[in-house]
């Protein structure tokens, strides 16, 4: 295997990994953001653009349900997460 292909199983399975423990704590819902974009970016570097454009977090859609169809999981995970940090504000 190659350094891009190891690249990528690495990404892709810190974001099962992260997704998978992510009712635990809050640091892993960070951990599946951040692995999220190290999946995007892997998409891009293998030319797979539609991959990188379907994964990648933060697409500023939140609650629009524009991305619902292209990625639903990553819409849920993002919206589990606005509403942990909007329920922990004093």
């Amino acid at each position: 295997m190659d350094a891009l292909t190891l690249f990528g199983l690495f990404a892709v399975t810190a974001m099962l990994v992260c997704y998978a423990l992510e009712d635990r704590s809050h640091w892993f819902v960070l951990l599946f953001a951040v692995s999220c974009a190290l999946g995007s970016a892997y998409g891009f570097l293998q030319g797979a653009w539609p991959f990188g454009l379907a994964v990648r977090p933060g697409r500023g859609d939140l609650g629009s349900g524009g991305a619902a169809a292209v990625a639903p999981e990553g819409l849920a995970t993002e919206a589990r997460l606005w509403t942990r940090l909007s329920l922990s504000k004093p």
